[in-house]
């Protein structure tokens, strides 16, 4: 397991990291890609080798790959090599959850465009198409949110940092 300079025991950290795990299962997120997740959001470094998070979940080499495929695809961690080595190292993105919802921003507006073109083809007089339609809205109203709370969030950092 990576080591802790903040004195917080393995056994706590485990057990922290199965329950975010959970957590994150619970709301779609594969299991072993939410145990990864998990590992390296609790490490010190916020980064890890394949080797480091096997023995730390008990999983196998090949469990840890499928995770970090998948957490890679939907750009949550990225892999750098250890210098002088062969090893890659698996790293959690600086602003991993700005980023994840400014692709969620992205996504909803994708939505919005081909919902927007369903209730038109649908028929707003159709409850299909109103359907569609108020779905459209919501998205658009999500996206019109989401911009405002970026904002905030980067100006609440900010604040923090001073």
């Amino acid at each position: 397991m990576t080591t802790r300079t903040d004195g917080a025991g393995e056994e706590a950290v485990s057990r922290f990291v199965e329950r975010f795990a959970a957590e994150m299962t619970a709301a779609g997120m594969q299991r072993m890609a939410s145990r990864v997740f998990a590992a390296l959001l609790a490490s010190e470094t916020a980064s890890m080798t394949s080797a480091e998070l096997a023995e730390q979940l008990r999983i196998s080499p090949a469990a840890v790959s499928g995770a970090i495929r998948y957490l890679s695809q939907v750009s949550m961690v990225s892999r750098e090599r250890d210098p002088g080595t062969r090893r890659e190292r698996y790293v959690l993105h600086n602003e991993l959850w700005y980023e994840t919802f400014t692709r969620r921003d992205q996504t909803l507006t994708r939505w919005e465009k081909v919902l927007d073109e369903g209730a038109a083809t649908l028929g707003t007089d159709s409850a299909a198409g109103r359907r569609v339609a108020e779905t459209a809205e919501f998205f658009a109203f999500l996206h019109g949110e989401m911009a405002g709370i970026m904002d905030r969030w980067r100006a609440h950092k900010k604040a923090r940092e001073v």
